[in-house]
C-alpha cells in the first residue's frame, strides 16, 4: 500500500501534493480531537456522579 501512495503521489502537481497533505493532516487533527472530545464528555459524566480527587487526594497521589 505504501508503495501505492508514492506511486499516486509522484502523479500529482506540486500543489496537488500540497492539498492532498493538508487534507490528510486534517483528517489526522479530526480523529485526535474527536478522541479527546470523548474523553472530556466522559469525565464530565464522572464529575456529575461525584467521582474526582479532592485536592488532598490529588496531592497524595504523586
Amino acid at each position: 500500500m505504501e508503495g501505492d501512495i508514492s506511486r499516486l503521489e509522484q502523479k500529482l502537481s506540486p500543489s496537488d501534493r500540497n492539498l492532498l497533505r493538508k487534507f490528510i493532516n486534517n483528517l489526522l487533527k479530526k480523529e485526535k480531537y474527536t478522541q479527546l472530545r470523548k474523553e472530556i464528555e466522559d469525565r464530565r459524566k464522572e464529575v456529575e456522579r461525584g467521582e474526582y480527587l479532592t485536592h488532598e487526594e490529588f496531592w497524595e497521589d504523586i
